[in-house]
């Protein structure tokens, strides 16, 4: 499996931000999101380290760090993730000191996640690509009947459009109830204020505002943190 980089840090998004966990990203996505922040990640030549699904399990178990995040790039490009969440769900199961294992995979919303939904199955975020992205024609849809209370869906939001956007979606397909939902601005694209005042506009219960903690502690740009 390619991994470009495994670290520890705090969760910066979702429901358990602020909390340890232990990143393992990969290389390669086939989407290209005009505001990736992760583009280097996707570059044909960038490094990246060759470890089995076991390795990658045993250095996530020697962390003692509970929280797992797979991420990218799209974790879900990567052939051997079935073995990987096999290792990691049987820690989860019990088969290893670390008995409460919580493995999230974030996923660009572009692949089927079904296969991965059967018997024990990590949580998912899954990013909903809005039209400032570009990338909005490769979502499938279908995936949002496979969450559930424990998932998310996250929509990225640059532009008044985004949120209109998202509002639509999150009410085609009766998100709210089913799952978690966030609206997270592109950093330096709009306010966080407008966000609020759609919010308020539109009477978006259950809708919440994210802001991704790890780019206020750190450098925006900074890696494996």
């Amino acid at each position: 499996m390619k991994v470009v980089e495994k670290f520890i840090s705090i969760n910066g998004e979702g429901t358990h931000a602020g909390e340890l966990a232990v990143f393992i990203r990969f290389k390669g996505c086939n989407l290209n999101c005009s505001y990736c922040d992760t583009d280097w990640a996707n570059e044909a030549d960038c490094f990246h380290e060759e470890m089995s699904p076991e390795e990658i399990a045993e250095y996530v178990t020697d962390t003692g760090v509970t929280n797992v995040t797979l991420t990218g790039g799209e974790p879900l490009l990567q052939e051997e993730m079935p073995e990987l969440l096999d290792e990691l769900l049987c820690v989860k199961r019990g088969q290893s000191p670390l008995t409460h294992l919580r493995v999230e995979i974030e996923t660009n919303g572009s692949i089927d996640i079904s296969p991965f939904c059967a018997g024990h199955r990590p949580v998912f975020t899954l990013d909903y690509k809005l039209p400032s992205s570009g990338c909005e024609s490769g979502m499938r849809v279908s995936n949002f009947k496979l969450l559930g209370a424990d998932d998310t869906v996250k929509f990225v939001c640059g532009s008044e459009e985004d949120l209109i956007r998202a509002r639509e979606i999150t009410e085609e397909h009766g998100l709210i109830g089913r799952c978690n939902i966030y609206l997270s601005p592109v950093f330096g694209q709009i306010e966080p204020a407008r966000i609020v005042d759609f919010m308020m506009a539109h009477g978006m219960n259950g809708v919440r505002l994210q802001l991704q903690l790890h780019k206020a502690i750190w450098h925006p740009e900074a890696r494996g943190v």
